[in-house]
């Protein structure tokens, strides 16, 4: 190609083709590198690195692997700058500040996202084609691996800030849950966080609400495994959430923005609520407008997995299809609608990606 030719003929900057080009290589690129992060994770391979250095030997045989497969993907790792090489000993190193962000129990640990990215693209095919007859990807195509998925994703959170980080947002709750409230949680899940919530509070009862079954099960496999007798789990789709008799709060965690109904999902909630009850839900943090989200790094991330996820599974139901980034404007104004006055809005300690809202009904 004639850079100069066309530069002169058709007005475009060569220079900036190649950086884009670049960029797009770059996107690519660390989009392996995801895959490759899954892998180590998945395999036990971070956590082995996380426990000390060695060669690839080494570490294949600490954590029960193949060495072949081992040394490829650290390469991968390596060349990423994730994790480091000595040549002349052959040894590989995870840092501790990267293994602070890919290992161990708590809320820090990111590897578990990577298996988000694996999931969701075996289903590109699917959403394109979506995308010329309408309609979605139904939420069952994604199971049952989506409720491991999302498991990893809010366990180490939960864990880490349920009950002294994210509970102490929603003021006098906590003292009330001491004393004995009936609490609900929709879209629950796995259950983790009903059974974090019945194990700090005995005195409350609380129950989840989720429309997997599999979800359920685990649910109730915990809280079975942990001795609960003051939490239980039923199989429910949550537009038809139960009004009587009345819960002291409500809890959802990121879980409206996917529903079919969102809306009539938080009239629900509001007519669920007794007097002085309290919604406490943890959705999405951004703006609901495209060019308020320009310049916000998580909002590719963030449309992406609406497009591949939680945008199809509402549409494939016919529903409204509010998307991942509704954003705190229009949440607000839903809230508002559904019946809620009071709303206070908090950011959600070690999760940048979310906020939370407490509502009280007006």
């Amino acid at each position: 190609m004639d850079t100069a030719t066309t530069a002169g003929t058709t007005g475009i900057d060569e220079q900036k083709v190649e950086r884009f080009a670049e960029r797009v290589f770059g996107i690519y690129t660390d989009g392996f590198v995801g895959l490759m992060l899954d892998l180590a994770h998945r395999t036990g391979l971070l956590e082995t690195l996380a426990a000390g250095p060695g060669t690839s030997q080494e570490i294949a045989e600490r954590a029960g692997l193949v060495e072949r497969y081992v040394r490829e993907c650290l390469g991968a790792l390596v060349t990423a700058g994730i994790v480091d090489y000595t040549p002349a000993e052959r040894r590989y190193t995870l840092p501790p500040e990267h293994a602070v962000c890919l290992s161990g129990p708590g809320s820090l640990n990111l590897a578990p996202f990577a298996r988000a990215g694996t999931l969701l693209a075996g289903h590109v095919d699917a959403v394109g084609r979506a995308f010329r007859d309408g309609g979605g990807v139904p939420y069952d195509a994604f199971r049952p691996e989506f409720t491991a998925v999302m498991d990893g994703l809010s366990r180490g959170l939960l864990d880490g800030q349920l009950i002294d980080g994210i509970l102490p947002l929603t003021g006098d709750l906590p003292a009330r849950l001491a004393e004995g409230a009936r609490v609900a949680d929709i879209g629950c899940g796995t259950g983790h966080a009903v059974n974090l919530l019945a194990r700090e509070f005995p005195r409350s009862t609380f129950v989840g609400y989720d429309i997997a079954s599999d979800a359920i099960d685990a649910a109730r496999t915990e809280a079975a495994g942990w001795g609960l007798r003051n939490a239980s789990f039923e199989v429910l789709d949550v537009a038809g959430l139960p009004a009587d008799p009345p819960f002291a709060a409500v809890f959802a965690f990121d879980a409206i923005h996917a529903q079919v109904d969102p809306a009539g999902v938080l009239a629900r909630v509001r007519a669920a609520l007794a007097p002085g009850g309290a919604f406490v839900m943890m959705d999405i943090k951004a703006a609901s407008a495209l060019e308020d989200n320009v310049g916000n790094p998580f909002a590719p991330l963030l449309y992406g997995i609406s497009t591949l996820h939680c945008m199809t599974v509402s549409l494939a139901q016919g529903g409204t299809g509010l998307g991942t980034v509704w954003g705190e404007q229009l949440a607000l104004r839903m809230l508002a609608e559904a019946g809620f006055g009071e709303v206070a809005v908090h950011d959600v300690p070690d999760d940048p990606l979310d906020v939370l809202y407490v509502a009280r009904p007006a």
